[in-house]
């Protein structure tokens, strides 16, 4: 079967899932605030976890939409590989709203670590989405390039390993893990977008 609607659908998830985040900064400044200005720098938590959420979100379209050029066709594993992907994808403003609201209090390792834990589920869905498609070819277009599907099994495979090196720091110290989640984000977007576009040149 063809893919159109699956790439609609995971737009449409995946546009839900980033518009939400910024609802988790809506609910932090409360209704009746004495000084405005004061909270609103009170609440610096919820704008960063928002950054860090909306960057990995965008991170995760760019890269299903990489890897759905090589896709030709999908079977109904691969449908359902894709559903339990996008509902991991879906779940993120929750812990991101967590991380907004504890990882100054009590409760920022217990935030920090479901963060963790959905990013490193998110990454491991996505390794299962793409690898049952690319091995041996199964679904993949009879035109792809196979330089391509290598690089992006090469740059995909060590994703849940980072990011569960990244949760487990979060029992020692979660404030770090959180700026770990938002520097392995921008080193994304930089690493994909300059030196892959430097790679494909040379």
């Amino acid at each position: 079967m063809r893919t159109d609607r699956l790439e609609t659908f995971a737009d449409g998830v995946l546009a839900i899932a980033a518009t939400l985040l910024i609802l988790n900064v809506d609910t932090q400044v409360g209704e009746h605030v004495a000084d405005l200005g004061d909270r609103l720098l009170e609440i610096w938590p919820s704008y960063a976890a928002y950054a860090v959420s909306f960057i990995t979100i965008g991170i995760i379209w760019v890269n299903h939409h990489t890897i759905m050029e090589q896709v030709e066709r999908a079977d109904r594993i691969f449908l359902f590989l894709n559903v339990g992907f996008l509902l991991v994808v879906a779940f993120i403003p929750f812990p991101t709203r967590l991380v907004a609201e504890h990882i100054q209090h009590e409760g920022a390792t217990a935030a920090a670590l479901t963060y963790g834990i959905t990013l490193t589920a998110t990454a491991a869905m996505f390794n299962a989405v793409w690898f049952y498609a690319s091995v041996g070819g199964r679904l993949l277009r009879p035109d792809h390039d196979p330089a391509a599907v290598k690089g992006i099994s090469r740059s995909y495979l060590p994703a849940p390993w980072i990011y569960l090196a990244m949760t487990l720091t979060a029992l020692v110290d979660p404030t770090a893990s959180v700026i770990l989640y938002g520097a392995f984000a921008l080193f994304w977007v930089i690493e994909s977008s300059v030196f892959g576009r430097a790679r494909k040149q040379a």
